[in-house]
C-alpha cells in the first residue's frame, strides 16, 4: 500500500545531511489542498506545531528531533560547547508549544543528550551527529507504526467496522500511524475493512484529515458526527474502537483527543472493545495517573469561530481543553510496538517498556 511520508529531513546537498530543511504535509490545508511546507528555522517550527500546522504525538516528537538539527545548522557558535548551549536552548523553546505530547519532550532530551555527547565535536559534526540521530528517530518511528499495525490487527474483529476519534493514522506519525496501522496492515493482507469516522470537533481532524487519508488508501468511510456514535454502538455496527494517544500514565490512563472519554464511556456500555495504540515513547510511566497529566486550553475562536465562521455569540464563556483522560478501567487493551498490554497496566506497561524488548 502506498503511504505517504508526513515529515521528512531534506539535504540540501548530496552527500551530507547537513544543511537541510524540514518538509511536512501542512495539515490545516486539508483535505481541500495536499500542500507541503519547508520549514528552514526553529521558531518557523514552533509556529508550524502550535498551530497545528505539524501534528499527532509521534509526528511532533519527529519535528521537534529535526528542530534540535535546525538549531545546530543555524547556529554562529564556532566552538562545540557553544554550540551545545545555543541548541539546548532551542529544544527549550520548542518545548513550550504544546504540554500534554510526551513525545515532543521525550525526542527533545534524547536530542540534548546526543548533543551533550558529541560537545567535542566541532560545529559541523556536531551538526551531522544530530542530523544521524534525528533521522534515525524518524526510521524508528515508522517502523513503530508498522510493528503497531501488525500486532493490533490480531484484536480487529471481521465483518464489523471500527470507529475511530480525531486522527491517529499516518499524518499523525511519519507515516502508517498508530490507531489507523492495523486497518492499514488488514488492507494490505487483502482484508476488508469498514471505519466510522467521528467528525471530532471543534477542528474535525476526523473529517479531515482521517477520512481523507483512509479513503486515500482504499479503506470504506462512512463519516458520523461525534454525537451519533453511541446511535451506531446501538445498531451493532461497531466491532471495536480504535484510538491514538498523547500521553499514557503508568497506570494506562490515557490522554487523547478531547471526547475520546466519552467515546470509551459508551463503548463500555455497549459492551464494544476500546483500544488505545501508541508507541512506548508516548509512555509517560514517571506519572502514577492521568491526574497529573498536563492538559493543553486551546484559543476561544477554535470553538466561536471555526474555519473562519461565527457560530457563537459575542462575548461568550468558553472552554475549550484539546486533550480528555481516559480512565484505564475504560481500556480493554493498550497496543505498542512491543505487543498488546492488558491490565493490571502497571505491570504490563513498565514490562512493555524494558530495554529487552526493544
Amino acid at each position: 500500500m502506498k503511504t505517504l511520508l508526513t515529515i521528512e529531513w531534506v539535504p540540501k546537498r548530496r552527500g551530507a545531511l547537513v544543511p537541510g530543511f524540514i518538509r511536512a504535509v501542512d495539515q490545516t490545508r486539508l483535505p481541500c489542498e495536499l500542500r507541503f511546507l519547508k520549514i528552514r528555522d526553529v521558531e518557523e517550527l514552533w509556529k508550524a506545531v502550535k498551530t497545528l500546522q505539524i501534528r499527532g504525538a509521534p509526528a511532533i516528537g519527529v519535528a521537534a528531533a529535526f528542530g534540535v538539527v535546525l538549531a545546530a545548522q543555524n547556529s554562529k557558535k564556532s566552538s562545540g560547547p557553544g554550540l551545545v548551549a545555543d541548541i539546548i536552548r532551542s529544544a527549550d523553546y520548542l518545548a513550550s508549544c504544546r504540554p500534554t505530547a510526551v513525545n515532543l519532550f521525550w525526542a527533545l532530551e534524547r536530542m540534548k543528550k546526543t548533543a551533550l555527547g558529541a560537545r567535542d565535536l566541532n560545529p559541523g559534526e556536531l551538526s551531522t551527529a544530530l542530523a544521524r540521530e534525528a533521522i534515525l528517530i524518524w526510521e524508528q518511528d515508522r517502523k513503530i507504526c508498522r510493528a503497531i499495525g501488525r500486532h493490533g490487527f490480531k484484536l480487529l474483529k471481521k465483518g464489523k467496522a471500527v470507529l475511530t476519534h480525531c486522527n491517529a493514522g499516518g499524518l499523525a506519525a511519519s507515516e502508517y500511524g498508530t490507531a489507523l496501522a492495523p486497518i492499514y496492515r488488514a488492507r494490505e493482507k487483502g482484508l476488508p475493512m469498514k471505519v466510522f469516522v467521528d467528525e471530532t470537533r471543534p477542528l474535525l481532524q476526523g473529517a479531515r484529515l482521517t477520512a481523507w487519508e483512509l479513503m486515500r488508501a482504499g479503506v470504506e468511510v462512512t463519516l458520523i458526527c461525534d454525537n451519533m456514535a453511541a446511535w451506531v454502538m446501538k445498531e451493532g455496527k461497531v466491532g471495536c474502537v480504535c484510538v491514538g494517544a498523547d500521553r499514557i500514565a503508568a497506570n494506562g490512563d490515557t490522554a487523547n483527543k478531547i471526547g475520546t472519554y466519552g467515546v470509551a464511556l459508551l463503548a463500555k456500555a455497549h459492551k464494544i472493545p476500546f483500544y488505545v495504540f501508541a508507541p512506548t515513547s508516548t509512555f509517560d510511566l514517571s506519572l502514577s495517573s492521568g491526574d497529573l497529566i498536563p492538559i493543553e486550553q486551546r484559543a476561544r475562536e477554535e470553538v466561536t469561530r471555526g474555519f473562519g465562521k461565527q457560530t457563537a455569540p459575542d462575548g461568550v464563556n468558553v472552554y475549550s481543553p484539546a486533550f480528555d483522560v481516559t480512565p484505564a478501567k475504560l481500556i480493554s487493551a493498550i497496543v505498542c510496538e512491543n505487543g498488546i498490554c492488558r491490565p493490571p497496566y502497571k505491570q504490563s506497561l513498565r514490562h512493555a517498556c524494558r530495554p529487552d524488548k526493544g
